[in-house]
């Protein structure tokens, strides 16, 4: 939490991050210190966690769509990646989470295509659910990192829909470990991703469409 809020406190002054880069950090940090103090309640836990990365990459919420969003947070992972010198983020995946993320991975309701069969919107989604964990795995063993990433946030973007749309019962019993999972993975990862866009600040991470209005 200390470290958070210095972390908040320099942003808020630092000359050598431009004023947009600036206010998608000091947001960011904001819903992190948030999840920090919500312990009790991993769903809140895991929707400011959620909220603090979206920051990162925030898109003007009333023309982006789903399909919209998912590919923003594609492109804002591949810039990522390529400035991570360090493997910071391949650590966190592979190190630290690549048994509980495979068993993320694995779980079909967190895959779309499970969804949209049960909505009669498609007449299979096993094939489908087969060839992308297999290639999550092909991914992590290989050490592409972006593309791994992308598998992963995919799956945890579905439980964000689950408990931000009212698809998801307060503490319900059925997705625990999925929370729990995901809210391991983003209080590292999301803090990582801070560090690399602060550490970049002549990287274009875009401008923000709800800017500070003085």
């Amino acid at each position: 939490m200390k470290d958070l809020q210095a972390l908040s406190r320099r942003l808020k002054s630092d000359p050598l991050t431009p004023e947009s880069t600036n206010v998608r950090l000091y947001r960011a940090v904001s819903w992190l210190i948030c999840a920090s103090e919500q312990s009790k309640h991993p769903d809140l836990v895991f929707v400011s966690h959620w909220i603090a990365f979206n920051a990162l990459y925030a898109a003007d919420a009333d023309s982006v769509t789903p399909t919209a969003e998912r590919e923003r947070f594609r492109i804002f992972i591949r810039k990522l990646v390529s400035h991570d010198e360090h493997n910071r983020i391949y650590s966190i995946l592979w190190e630290k989470f690549s048994g509980p993320l495979r068993v993320l991975i694995d779980n079909k309701y967190l895959f779309k295509n499970f969804w949209d069969h049960q909505r009669g919107l498609s007449s299979g989604w096993e094939p489908a659910f087969q060839r992308a964990n297999e290639a999550a795995m092909h991914h992590l063993n290989d050490r592409r990192v972006a593309e791994f990433l992308e598998i992963v946030l995919d799956r945890l973007y579905i439980l964000r829909n689950q408990l931000i749309h009212g698809g998801s019962t307060f503490r319900s019993s059925v997705n625990r470990e999925s929370v729990k999972t995901g809210n391991r993975v983003l209080e590292l990862l999301v803090p990582a991703f801070v560090d690399i866009m602060m550490k970049n600040p002549g990287e274009d991470w875009g401008a923000i469409h709800f800017p500070v209005v003085k």
